[in-house]
């Protein structure tokens, strides 16, 4: 399975955020999967690359020519495709990717989340975006998420298109089902 993973490019998050990006990254290269993300060499991106390509996954990186021009490029990306910009980008990670899961990142990741999970409201795909809400990150976002829904800001249910799980357990679950 390709699995895209949105996630911030900072270094000075907190340790358990390091933590349990590093689980995820070496259960996808254990059980064979490839990883897709941004490429950068910082980081939950560069964690997650890492932890991949050390347990024997393969890592896609989805790259923007700036972030190349500026020596911002992981050492972890096995396949390097370059792109212009980040609309470009996220075209790219959507036509390459089965799922998507979202670690704790800030604007770049929910512009990411929002427009996966906008093209299947509308139909152009059908691919799930997970919410990896370690250590509660994303119950703001459920909050408004709930809001907009009870407000009749959306058709259907934005549970149609997102998970939500809290550990690599429920991951590996929403996955198989």
């Amino acid at each position: 399975m390709k699995i895209c993973i949105f996630c911030s490019a900072n270094d000075n998050l907190p340790a358990e955020y390091f933590e349990l990006t590093r689980e995820l990254g070496q259960w996808a290269g254990r059980e064979g999967h490839t990883i897709v993300f941004g490429g950068v060499n910082q980081g939950l991106m560069e964690c997650v690359a890492r932890a991949t390509h050390e347990a024997g996954g393969l890592t896609i990186g989805i790259v923007p020519q700036i972030i190349e021009k500026n020596g911002r490029l992981s050492d972890y990306v096995d396949v390097d495709i370059p792109c212009d910009n980040l609309s470009d980008r996220k075209q790219m990670m959507m036509d390459q990717s089965d799922v998507f899961i979202a670690l704790p990142g800030g604007i770049g990741t929910l512009d990411e989340i929002f427009t996966v999970v906008a093209s299947a409201t509308i139909g152009y795909h059908n691919k799930r975006v997970i919410l990896y809400s370690m250590t509660r990150f994303w119950d703001s976002l459920v909050q408004l998420l709930d809001a907009l829904q009870s407000q009749g800001l959306m058709r259907g249910s934005w549970h149609d298109y997102i998970d939500v799980a809290c550990s690599l357990d429920e991951i590996v679950r929403e996955l198989r089902s």
